[in-house]
């Protein structure tokens, strides 16, 4: 396939080495995947999404929910991967995390002083 670019392309080519409207690369190197009709952010999280569908079938847990908000103090909102809810009433928060970024970092602190909820990386 012949591919052409004008000397505007070409030129923001030379100065960055990339094309113009080449997919970015991740910063933290997770790929974007679709499980089940849906886009996770990360591998992780999809797989984490299959392997919490599978125990739920199972009956090993209740059920879980995704993308789950908790408001935190200070304006500040942490948006959990899954809240998974076991058969005895308990629940487990979890994070599908590759990288541990100083926000969330915070954020995973302010879970524990702010609910006692400690957050499980997955």
């Amino acid at each position: 396939m012949n591919e052409h670019i004008t000397a505007a392309e070409y030129r923001e080519y030379l100065r960055t080495g990339k094309l113009p409207g080449s997919p970015k690369k991740s910063k933290y190197k997770n790929n974007r995947t679709e499980r089940d009709g849906k886009v996770y952010a990360s591998k992780r999280e999809a797989e984490r999404h299959t392997e919490l569908k599978l125990l739920q079938q199972a009956r090993a847990i209740a059920l879980f929910f995704e993308q789950v908000p908790f408001h935190l103090p200070g304006g500040l909102v942490y948006i959990a991967d899954f809240v998974v809810l076991h058969l005895d009433g308990s629940y487990i928060v979890e994070d599908a995390k590759g990288f541990q970024t100083d926000v969330y970092k915070i954020k995973k602190k302010l879970m524990k002083e702010t609910f006692q909820i400690e957050v499980r990386e997955v």
